[in-house]
């Protein structure tokens, strides 16, 4: 296997002056009835001329494809056909938009799935130059860990069989039934992320041993890049609890959203080597030495799974919240409280993908063995935006 990594030969302890991950979670002192988002700061009184619109639209213009069987990793094809993976069955299978068919490519080999848990089969993603090496990722789990792995896709083969066998380029990122994060994106810089969680293993978080509850960011080949905040480390950012959500937006930043546990699900603007706090703090808290997110959700309100960035916003599914949350931005910051649309529509929303500035896929996620799936579930869904 090329390029592979095991979680003790890919981390690297990180000095800091920020609490340990044994810190117990700090008391939060919550309001009665409070709102269902904060922000870290007070939106600017005049908006640049670039600034997002403070209020938009989404609106569902079709069914891509249904029948779907726990849908997480989804990518477009150069062809403009997706590739849908099932978290539950280990499957991925090829959506023709324009037919609405779907037909199986194949089945990743060693994906282990907990009835009622969050293992299994997660993140897709595309090689930058796919056009020229045919070249899927994905986050899977198995018995012993959660790994990355590329496989060669080959539409020329027969129905079933159009997988290579996986060729994993990261092994030994913890697992669990639950909190195993999942979606890798790469970045505009050429090199792969993923979010990971920690398995209800708060400590390890805070570990820069573990590759559990991070950030991590590596290369095709699953190295450390040389400029990662710690040099010969895969981890890009630590003191997550659970990420299944990256995007970039137009400037290259890079966005992701995290489930918290009973009080602040967060989005947060991620910077290079920033620790964002779990298991000290969840959400807004001003704790030295942690980087607070931008928004924060209560949990009934979102429970965060996929981003996108289109139309000036982060696009955010929410899970148990029922909703597409628009947060439109200013640069670096939001310029207006979040807008929430499809709520309690379509059920559970899992996975957002932006395939141009004003169109998003969206998933549902009602057959994940939480949901109450209807007939025609799940589906994809086409959503214009503005």
């Amino acid at each position: 296997m090329r390029g592979l990594l095991t979680a003790g030969a890919a981390a690297a302890v990180l000095v800091s002056g920020c609490s340990s991950g044994t810190s117990p979670l700090v008391p939060r002192t919550t309001p009665p009835s409070p709102p269902a988002h904060t922000t870290a700061s007070a939106a600017p009184a005049s908006p640049s001329p670039s600034a997002a619109p403070a209020k938009g639209t989404a609106k569902v213009t079709g069914t891509v494809a249904s029948g779907l069987n726990s849908p997480w990793g989804l990518v477009q094809l150069p062809d403009g056909s997706l590739l849908v993976g099932s978290r539950n069955t280990g499957t991925i299978s090829r959506v023709d938009p324009g037919k609405h068919t779907v037909a199986r490519v194949g089945i990743v080999p060693g994906v282990s799935h907990t009835r009622g848990g969050e293992n299994g089969l997660l993140g897709l993603a595309l090689s930058p130059d796919f056009g020229a090496d045919h070249t899927l990722y994905a986050y899977f789990s198995t018995d012993s860990d959660n790994r990355v792995a590329s496989l060669l896709y080959d539409p020329s083969k027969p129905a079933g069989e159009q997988l290579g066998a996986p060729d994993t380029i990261l092994r030994g990122i913890p697992t669990g039934t639950l909190h195993n994060g999942g979606r890798i994106a790469f970045g505009p810089d050429g090199d792969l992320y993923a979010g990971t969680g920690e398995t209800g293993q708060r400590q390890l978080a805070q570990d820069m041993s573990s590759l559990g509850g991070k950030i991590l960011r590596m290369t095709p080949d699953g190295q450390p890049p040389a400029d990662n905040p710690v040099h010969g480390s895969l981890v890009y950012s630590p003191g997550h609890r659970n990420v299944q959500g990256l995007a970039w937006d137009s400037a290259g930043r890079l966005w992701a959203s995290e489930f918290g546990q009973d009080t602040w699900d967060e989005l947060n603007l991620i910077t290079p080597g920033g620790n964002y706090g779990w298991p000290t703090v969840e959400g807004i808290a001003h704790h030295p030495g942690f980087i607070d997110p931008v928004e924060q959700w209560h949990p009934d309100a979102a429970s965060p799974s996929g981003i996108a960035y289109a139309a000036g916003c982060i696009w955010m599914a929410s899970l148990h919240g029922e909703q597409l949350w628009r947060i439109p931005l200013d640069g670096a910051k939001p310029d207006a409280a979040p807008q929430a649309f499809l709520t309690h529509t379509y059920g559970r929303l899992r996975t957002v993908v932006a395939i141009d500035d004003h169109t998003l896929l969206l998933t549902t996620s009602n057959t994940d063995d939480r949901g109450t799936p209807h007939k025609g579930d799940d589906r994809i869904l086409r959503v214009a935006v503005s």
